[in-house]
């Protein structure tokens, strides 16, 4: 790598060998080699952050996989979810053709069991002036359940916590009738156990 310092120095000893002048020549020579380096420094720090930002953008990379992963699986359920209650609703007397959509907070998740031991270890020490200390560690384990089914083991599930729906769109052909609107309403409030104010029952356009 060039040092222009070192360049600097010589050409100051140069002026003083010729009596403190410089040519117009020598002069322009210097100018010019101070803008080459000015200018290899601004490349070379352009290629830091260069590098910075590629390593920025492949740690986004590497976490967007995992969210579109959970946020697939939500999806998977709430188009199960809307399948499932569309089937259910468009047996309702009245009801004609039902269009249904459900938007959910949170996913269905599943606790499983844990097999735990309890255990510690307490370790007695005497110091240099007589007297004894007590040290307690905890060895308590965690183990996950399992049970074989097949070739295979699953775990057991010990809890299963309901998806949390944040709210439920109800199309249908006979939803403009009082009485069959109440009726979906309810169908859809009972069998989600969803609050009344996250649903909305509406009559689909005539044709449609």
């Amino acid at each position: 790598m060039i040092n222009f310092r070192d360049l600097l120095q010589k050409f100051k000893q140069t002026e003083a060998g010729s009596g403190g002048k410089l040519s117009r020549k020598k002069i322009w020579w210097m100018a010019g080699l101070m803008a080459l380096g000015a200018l290899l420094v601004m490349v070379g720090s352009g290629g830091d952050n260069k590098d910075t930002t590629g390593q920025d953008n492949a740690q986004k990379k590497m976490a967007i996989p995992s969210e579109v992963a959970a946020r697939s699986a939500m999806e998977r359920e709430e188009d199960s979810l809307a399948g499932k209650l569309q089937d259910m609703l468009s047996q309702i007397e009245g009801a004609g053709m039902v269009k249904v959509t459900v938007k959910l907070a949170a996913s269905t998740r599943e606790d499983y069991a844990i097999n735990t031991t309890a255990g510690s270890k307490t370790t007695q020490e005497k110091d240099q002036g007589g007297g004894t200390r007590v040290t307690t560690e905890n060895t308590d384990t965690n183990q996950l359940v399992l049970i074989r089914e097949g070739s295979g083991e699953n775990p057991v599930v010990e809890q299963e916590q309901a998806a949390k729906v944040a709210g439920v769109l109800v199309v249908a052909d006979g939803a403009g009738n009082p009485e069959v609107k109440a009726n979906l309403f309810q169908a859809v409030r009972v069998s989600l156990g969803v609050e009344p104010q996250k649903i909305v029952i509406l009559p689909s356009r005539k044709g449609e």
